[in-house]
């Protein structure tokens, strides 16, 4: 069944589209084994956010209004620190997927979220997040008082 995704990015900034795939380690067990394969793609996704380069997996970085209205040496900086960020805990990151942050940057508390989809049209959830052939990752970056 498909789950249509009414929340649209309102602000695309960079869009990408090249596949690949990866093996997945055959030690571990179901849906840790997914998990793991999910964190590791949007670990390699959201590294690359706002660099333009070939990716393997397919997504796209949007921003809202207010993350956009920032000067570009905040928003570049942010990029930066989204694109380092490895503070995952149980607290913050309790499915183990590394889909979701909270940063610092110009005194503002930003977060970044990664949603899935089934393909770049973003009308259906995706039904493998764990497969970059048959998902689109988007990654919003946003103000904590926008969420």
């Amino acid at each position: 069944m498909k789950r249509h995704m009414n929340a649209r990015p309102q602000f695309s900034i960079f869009a990408f589209s090249s596949l690949g795939k990866r093996a997945t380690p055959a030690r571990m067990s179901g849906s840790d084994q997914r998990a793991k394969r999910i964190a590791q793609l949007n670990d390699e996704f959201r590294r690359q956010a706002g660099i333009a380069v070939v990716r393997h997996v397919p997504g796209r970085c949007v921003m809202t209004a207010g993350v956009a209205a920032l000067v570009p040496e905040v928003r570049a900086e942010i990029f930066k620190r989204v694109r380092e960020f490895s503070d995952f805990k149980p607290n913050n990151d309790p499915y183990g997927e590394h889909d979701f942050g909270s940063i610092i940057a110009a005194g503002e508390q930003i977060f970044w979220k990664i949603d899935y989809y089934e393909d770049a049209q973003m009308e259906f959830g995706a039904d493998d997040p764990a497969d970059p052939a048959r998902s689109f990752r988007v990654l919003t970056i946003m103000l904590a008082a926008e969420y």
